[in-house]
């Protein structure tokens, strides 16, 4: 079996890197031979889409498992349309830890993201608002255009789908802030629709796969 362990080094002496997406390395390995191939992540860096590319390429290499610390929204639908399983709760241990782990059952295949989008990109920052903190998924900001009173942007009525970002100010926001998008907003909706165009793609493949396996085609 040919599985996927995401890494912080390229060697199985290296600790399991807990995000899927923006991880250091893939760690390629056949269970039965104890093979290894590193393959530094070139999507670690991207600006959005991280998720869906590493997902590709994971599917591409002929992976039939991937291990890892967590998996997102955006790359839990590309491998579950892959039909590769998704092992989540390998942290804090060596890569080989982690494929001893999987191969005695202690962690847990799941079908269904086990954090929210953007998750790889936090850090921690004064005031608790790292990068990603305060969206939710689709980029975080409320689908109506309230905003509450000094905490930040939310459904329709000041809250958001993920920590809020509080107003410096600590009062009401001004009646002109909902004018104009931000740059902030502008990257976030190009972001959306380049994860859109690529899982479009992905779809797009699948369905092919499907056709020619219906009409008998190698």
């Amino acid at each position: 079996m040919k599985v996927c362990i995401t890494s912080t080094g390229p060697d199985l002496s290296s600790q399991v890197d807990p995000r899927f997406g923006r991880c250091g390395y893939f760690l390629f390995i056949d269970t039965e031979t104890r093979q290894v191939e590193a393959v530094n992540n070139e999507a670690a860096g991207a600006s959005g889409g991280a998720g869906i590319q590493s997902a590709r390429f994971v599917s591409e290499k002929g992976a039939e498992a991937v291990i890892t610390g967590n998996f997102g929204p955006n790359a839990t639908s590309v491998l579950q349309a892959s039909g590769v399983k998704m092992i989540i709760g390998a942290q804090g241990v060596t890569v080989e830890e982690a494929l001893g782990g999987f191969q005695s059952g202690v962690y847990r295949e799941v079908n269904a993201p086990s954090v929210e989008s953007h998750f790889g990109m936090k850090s921690p920052s004064p005031g608790g608002t790292g990068m990603g903190t305060g969206r939710g998924q689709g980029s975080g900001r409320g689908m109506g255009s309230g905003r509450g009173m000094g905490s930040g942007r939310g459904m329709g009525g000041g809250r958001g789908m993920g920590m809020n970002v509080q107003n410096q100010s600590g009062g009401m926001q001004s009646p002109g802030a909902n004018a104009a998008p931000s740059s902030r907003n502008q990257d976030d909706i190009a972001s959306l629709k380049e994860q859109a165009r690529q899982l479009e793609e992905m779809l797009a493949d699948i369905k092919n796969k499907i056709s020619s396996v219906e009409n008998g085609e190698s």
